[in-house]
C-alpha cells in the first residue's frame, strides 16, 4: 500500500510558474512508476506526465511539452512536476498516481492515487 499526498498547487497569473509535491508513504515509492494527471470540471481525467521507476525517460501530453518537467526523489520519497508557462486552459485538480508496471496515459493502469490539489490560472 503507497498513500500519495500532493501539495503545491495554487492561484497564479498567466505566465506564471507552480511547482507540485507528491509526497509517498507507506511502500517504497521507487517500486512504482509515477504519473501526473489533471481533470478539469466537466471533463475526464487526462494523462499530463509520466516518469519510470528510475527517473529516466519521462513522457508529457503534447499540451504540456516544453512547459512542464515531471521529476522525482526516491531517497526522499517524493515525486515532482514543474509548472511552467501556465495558461488558463492548465487549471485543473492535478493528482500524482503510482502505476502498476509501466507509465501510461490510462489512468485505470495506476493503483494508487492521491487526493488531488487544485490549480487556477488566472488570466
Amino acid at each position: 500500500q503507497v498513500q500519495l499526498v500532493e501539495s503545491g498547487g495554487g492561484l497564479v497569473q498567466a505566465g506564471g510558474s507552480l511547482r507540485l509535491s507528491c509526497a509517498a508513504s507507506g511502500r517504497t515509492f521507487s517500486t512504482y512508476p509515477m504519473g501526473w494527471f489533471r481533470q478539469a470540471p466537466g471533463k475526464e481525467r487526462e494523462f499530463v506526465a509520466g516518469l519510470s521507476r528510475s527517473g529516466g525517460t519521462p513522457s508529457y501530453a503534447d499540451s504540456v511539452k516544453g512547459r512542464f518537467t515531471i521529476s522525482r526523489d526516491n531517497a526522499k520519497n517524493t515525486g515532482y512536476l514543474q509548472m511552467n508557462s501556465l495558461k488558463p486552459e492548465d487549471t485543473a485538480v492535478y493528482y500524482c498516481a503510482a502505476a502498476r508496471s509501466v507509465v501510461t496515459t490510462t489512468p485505470s493502469n495506476y493503483i494508487y492515487w492521491g487526493q488531488g490539489t487544485q490549480v487556477t490560472v488566472s488570466s
